[in-house]
C-alpha cells in the first residue's frame, strides 16, 4: 500500500512540473535563435499572435514574411511557411542581401520606429 501511495505522489508531482513547464513556455514564446553558435543575448521574447493582433496585421503575413526575387519585392507573396534562415544566412552575402541578425533587427525596428510603437532597444526584446 505504501508503494502505491508513493507512486501516486511521484506521478502527481511529475504531472504538475510538466504542466507548469508547458504553461510557462506558452507564456514566454521566443524567437528561435538556435542557428547562432554563440548568441550575445538571449532569444527575443515574441508572442506572434499577440503581436499581430496589437499591430493589426493578423491577415497580411507578407508584411513580415516577405519574398524577394533578386532585389525585387514580390507583393502579397508570403514566406510564412519558411524559416528566415532559409533565405538569410549568418553573414551578409550578395545572394541573401543581409544577414539573419540584421534581417530580424531591420524588419522589427523599422516598423516600430515607423509606427512609433514597440520595442527598439536591445533589452526590450532580449530579456534576461
Amino acid at each position: 500500500m505504501m508503494k502505491l501511495k508513493r507512486f501516486i505522489f511521484i506521478t502527481i508531482v511529475i504531472l504538475m512540473i510538466t504542466a507548469f513547464y508547458s504553461y510557462s513556455q506558452e507564456e514566454f514564446p521566443m524567437v528561435d535563435n538556435l542557428i547562432f553558435d554563440h548568441p550575445q543575448r538571449p532569444a527575443a521574447v515574441f508572442d506572434h499572435d499577440d503581436h499581430n493582433e496589437k499591430a493589426g496585421v493578423e491577415e497580411d503575413c507578407s508584411i513580415c514574411h516577405h519574398v524577394y526575387e533578386g532585389k525585387e519585392l514580390i507583393k502579397d507573396e508570403s514566406s510564412e511557411d519558411s524559416l528566415c534562415s532559409e533565405c538569410h544566412s549568418l553573414k551578409t552575402t550578395p545572394e541573401n542581401g543581409i544577414s539573419l541578425r540584421m534581417a530580424f533587427h531591420n524588419r522589427c525596428k523599422s516598423c516600430h520606429f515607423k509606427s512609433n510603437n514597440g520595442p527598439v532597444l536591445c533589452g526590450e526584446c532580449h530579456i534576461k
